[in-house]
C-alpha cells in the first residue's frame, strides 16, 4: 500500500470527535494510536483491542509523519 492509499484511511471531519484526524469509519483518533505504540504496544495488541486493520495503524504512522515534515514538537535536550 502507498502513502496516498494509506492517508485516505485517515479522516478530518469537524463533526466527528472534534475534527481530529480519526481512521476513517471510526472514532478513533491518530493521536491515541501513535501514543499507544510509542509507549510500546504492539501493531497486534491496538489492532485487537479497536478492531481496526493493520493497514489502520500504518496509515496513523504515515499521517505523523506526514505531520512531522510540516511541524516542530519541543523535545527536552540534553545539557
Amino acid at each position: 500500500m502507498n502513502r496516498d492509499e494509506l492517508l485516505d484511511r485517515i479522516s478530518i471531519d469537524p463533526d466527528v470527535c472534534f475534527g481530529r484526524a480519526c481512521i476513517r469509519g471510526h472514532r478513533i483518533w491518530v493521536s491515541l494510536v501513535l501514543d499507544f505504540l510509542a509507549s510500546g504496544m504492539s501493531v497486534q495488541d491496538v489492532m485487537d483491542e479497536y478492531g481496526i486493520e493493520e493497514a489502520d495503524v500504518l496509515a496513523c504512522i504515515a499521517y505523523g509523519a506526514e505531520m512531522a515534515r510540516f511541524a516542530d514538537v519541543a523535545v527536552p535536550q540534553d545539557v
